[in-house]
């Protein structure tokens, strides 16, 4: 027989591509020639195409942020790691201007700076926002090769004081230029509540989609001509609150519905130029009485919904039972072609002690990005 040490570099490399992340970083310890195949740009790269977005959780302490911890869930590897923990910043108050999207943490107020996911080791400043606000939406997108952040929303920070009536324009920062760029603010529409807690949004086709959790109005912000489109409203029947995801293929809204036979959380494919919805799955009720204690009217009020790829999670952020979570997974052509499976996902790895707050998102993870090497321009890449 042939041995695995005598196949070509070819071949051993599309071997190693079919493994989870956490092999390959113990397959990088084998030998050199292992080691420099994993590590090389070009299997990594190939790699985070072939292999779904990571769920984050970061939990946030309010009396000590040395009682703050992150973790991560691999969905190839079912499981669950727990990560570096960022120290914040001194004279940051531990709050809602804390945010994590796309393989960062950001913080926001009083001055906006960030670092990355798996090494925060260091916080990165820009200049001052035009406007220091908490509790923005933020999305990174990649422009030409290069990414940039988009702030949209929030609340006015103003010594320690909030503004929840002003409109604050969007603001693009572009690490490579070093600066900021103004852009018109969402529109008025969402006047009545315009921070995180009740907006989402979605990075789909060269848009940043912005929707209403409950109002469910919902407008795009075109990255490329920096206009907003018209407000539109997307209610499909018996919604009660929804989160607009942004899946491969499509738009994905995902939610609590209410009908005659009882509640349940419904995925709908959206159209993005109609916005009309069409069902395609609903999560078994088995799975979603796993998320709760008991029955009480407002218990679907701590659900939080996040996805990147073809993968929704659907989570608790109260601590019941260690913030339990599923994930569905959607395959096929989209529409009534789509297939959904779901799961349970494992219980957390370890908790020092109940949050106050957990931040969450999906995000795709490059293996340059977990062993540290080929960071450049503070891991923007």
């Amino acid at each position: 027989m042939t041995e695995i040490t005598n196949l070509s570099l070819d071949l051993i490399e599309s071997i190693l591509s079919y493994l989870p992340i956490p092999t390959l970083i113990q397959a990088s310890t084998v030998c050199k020639l292992w080691h420099t195949i994993i590590s090389s740009s070009s299997f990594s790269s190939h790699h985070k195409h072939q292999h779904k977005p990571w769920f984050f959780l970061h939990g946030i302490h309010n009396i000590s942020s040395k009682n703050n911890q992150s973790f991560a869930f691999d969905p190839s590897s079912n499981s669950w790691f727990l990560l570096p923990t960022p120290q914040q910043p001194l004279h940051y108050p531990n709050n809602t201007s804390f945010i994590g999207t796309s393989s960062f943490f950001f913080i926001t107020a009083p001055n906006f700076v960030y670092t990355p996911i798996l090494h925060p080791l260091v916080w990165y400043s820009t200049p001052p926002l035009r406007f220091p606000r908490i509790n923005p939406l933020l999305g990174v997108f990649n422009d030409g090769g290069s990414v940039k952040f988009i702030v949209v929303g929030g609340v006015r920070f103003i010594g320690n004081l909030v503004d929840i009536e002003d409109r604050l324009d969007v603001e693009i920062y572009d690490p490579l230029l070093g600066s900021w760029d103004l852009a018109p603010p969402l529109p008025a529409d969402f006047r009545s509540g315009n921070s995180s807690s009740s907006l989402s949004s979605a990075l789909f086709k060269g848009k940043f989609y912005v929707f209403g959790i409950y109002s469910c109005f919902v407008s795009s912000f075109d990255l490329k001509l920096g206009v907003w489109s018209d407000v539109r409203v997307v209610r499909p029947s018996g919604v009660v609150f929804s989160y607009l995801i942004s899946c491969r293929e499509s738009l994905v809204l995902a939610g609590v519905c209410n009908s005659p036979s009882g509640s349940s959380f419904t995925l709908w494919e959206v159209d993005e130029m109609s916005m009309e919805v069409c069902e395609i799955s609903v999560m078994p009720n088995d799975l979603l009485c796993g998320l709760f204690d008991g029955d009480e009217d407002d218990r679907f009020a701590s659900l939080k919904c996040v996805g990147l790829g073809d993968l929704i999670y659907v989570f608790n952020e109260d601590y019941h039972r260690m913030y339990p979570a599923c994930v569905c997974e959607i395959r096929g052509g989209g529409g009534e072609k789509s297939e959904c499976y779901w799961r349970r996902v494992p219980q957390l790895p370890s908790l020092m002690n109940r949050f106050h707050k957990v931040v969450s998102f999906c995000s795709s993870v490059s293996l340059h990005s977990i062993l540290g090497e080929g960071q450049q321009h503070h891991g923007l890449h």
